[in-house]
Parts: structure tokens; sequence; C-alpha cells
């Protein structure tokens, strides 16, 4: 470490399924500095079932053999209060992948046991300005759940992971118009990250240009918007797995944000955030909104016009949030 770096303490960062796809492409950027800065020594908590520590024990030798800089050390657990001691953020990735066939109600059965306790673990060891991104699906329900679970961490600490989304609409207006994606600014993915979200370039601006002035409307209605929001479930078909590495990139985005801010305001993010009422929406669900990163906390863009038609597909997905949330109430304290 050069001597600036070692005047920093390591900060914690948790990542469950440290054994999985996801973390495999996720941690070696976390220990790199790619999202708390190239000065910001770290240490990783991974936490891992009992049947896979042998495979994470393994990323654990890998990541020491990289050598990098900034990893101070690497802890590997099966208990949830040692992974999360003291952390200043937390990757909750570890869940039951969906799989080729499997229905979204049992994805969420399957994965909500893991969350409230998760969540409660939390709460008793976290620290108390935590950032949680909940990574594994149902990713919004999930978050919903750890949240619940750890009442004395206030719920804008937990997020949901939509920067995929995202990223996915930004690159498919990016392949249509053969533009670079930092050409874009200004779009949104509203509700759930589910097939039922809404990907919204109303607002979306190329450069000085009008994204809607250069798109056919029928296009985006007929491919932009289902093909974002089935691009997982395509990305099951083809690869017979669900995303692992867009979706760890992802999570760095959305993090490295979150942490250090965007200057640019027109330079709208997709966070799953708790709603607190904005645009008519339930408080207390955790919705997909075009937000800003600003000072360390995700902000909703706030005042912008809905038309009839954007009200009715942000509403169906959040009719299916509340949908989700009943089939766990029993998990929500």
């Amino acid at each position: 470490m050069s001597s600036h770096t070692q005047s920093l303490d390591p900060i914690k960062i948790a990542v469950t399924g440290a054994a999985g796809n996801i973390s495999y492409s996720l941690l070696w950027r976390i220990a790199a500095g790619e999202v708390f800065g190239p000065q910001q020594p770290v240490q990783l908590q991974l936490l891992e079932i009992e049947k896979a520590q042998q495979a994470a024990r393994g990323v654990e030798m890998e990541l020491l053999d990289s050598a990098f800089p900034l990893l101070a050390n690497v802890q590997v657990t099966t208990d949830p209060r040692e992974a999360f001691d003291d952390v200043s953020a937390a990757f909750l990735v570890g869940a039951q992948p969906r799989t080729k066939g499997m229905e979204r109600a049992d994805l969420l059965t399957a994965n909500a046991a893991i969350f409230s306790e998760q969540g409660a673990a939390l709460n008793e060891v976290a620290r108390r300005d935590v950032r949680v991104v909940v990574v594994g699906n149902p990713a919004n329900t999930n978050a919903l759940i750890a949240s619940a679970n750890a009442p004395d961490i206030d719920p804008r600490q937990f997020t949901a992971l939509m920067r995929l989304d995202h990223n996915r609409t930004v690159s498919q207006l990016s392949s249509k118009l053969q533009l670079p994606v930092t050409d874009f600014a200004q779009i949104a993915v509203w509700g759930n990250h589910s097939a039922s979200q809404f990907p919204d370039i109303s607002y979306a601006t190329a450069g000085d240009k009008k994204v809607s002035e250069l798109v056919d409307a029928q296009w985006v209605e007929d491919y932009l918007i289902p093909t974002v929001a089935k691009r997982g479930a395509e990305i099951i078909e083809v690869r017979g797995s669900s995303s692992a590495a867009s979706a760890a990139a992802a999570s760095i985005d959305h993090m490295r944000d979150w942490v250090h801010g965007v200057e640019d305001a027109q330079q709208w993010r997709t966070a799953g955030v708790y709603s607190d009422g904005s645009y008519g929406i339930e408080e207390g669900l955790f919705v997909g909104f075009p937000t800003r990163a600003v000072a360390g906390r995700w902000e909703i863009v706030p005042d912008l016009e809905l038309s009839p038609a954007q009200q009715a597909r942000i509403q169906a997905s959040v009719d299916e949030l509340k949908a989700e949330r009943e089939m766990v109430a029993d998990l929500l304290k």
C-alpha cells in the first residue's frame, strides 16, 4: 500500500453468496478500488452457506493471490452476524437463483426467509449508516423484507438493484442510435425488477436532442420496453443461467454512485428505493424511480409530469409489488 493508503483505516464490506457467479465478478472490482475509491482499503467479509464453504475458501485464496494493495483482509463465514459485523456496505447477492421454467412466486418463497434473517443480523451488528444493495431476486421485495427486519436502520439505507435495467435501457438506445452510452441522460426505469417494469425514455436526451424525437414510438412500445423487461429471462434461455457479470457491473455502478455521488443533475440513475409517497406510489414499498445520487443519498427526481399511459404502466408494476408484499406478509414485522 502507498503511505497515503496506509493512513486510512480499512472499511468492512460484506458480500453474500460469495462463491456464486455474480460475486466472482464483483469481488475483484471491489478489491481493486472501483467502488470505494483508489485510496480506501477494504476488508471483505464473505457470507456463504455451509455446502459452499469450500468454494468460498477458494475465492478467498484467489483474492489473496491477486495481491491487491487495497485489500486488507478477507474473512469467510456461514454466520450472518460475523459477516455483517460493523460493515459500511453490504451487497446481498446470495439467493436461490432463478432457473429455467421457475415461476416468480416460487423464487419469492424460496428467498424470503434468507432476507428476513439477514435483515435481523444487519440490525444487530452493522453500522447504522450501512449501505445495503439487494441483488438477489426478487430484489425489490427482498429489500422490503430485509428492511422490515432491521427496524433500527433507516429504510433509505436499503436499496434494490435496478441499475441493471437502467444499463440495459441505455445499451439498447446506444445500439439503436449508434451513439456512445455516455451520450444519454435522464433515463428512468419505474417499478419492479421484473417483466412488469417500465423503462421510460419520455425525458431522455442524447446530447442536445430528445431521444423521443430520434426513435419511433412504436419501436419503444414493441421492442425497447419488452426487450429490457425480459432481458434477464432471455439471458437464462441463451446462456443457461442468470445474468452474472452484467449484474456485478450494475452493482458496482449502483454502490459507487451512492457513495461518491453524481455531480451532473441531468445524469439520473435508476435505483430501487424506499417510496416516500412520491408520484402517488404507496409509501414503504421498494420501487424503481428516477433518482439522483446526492451527498451520499439517493434522491427521487421530483415533479415530473406523467401522462396517463405512463401512470398506467407504473401502477401495473406497483400492483405487482403489492401482491408480492402480501405473499411475504408474515415476514414483515
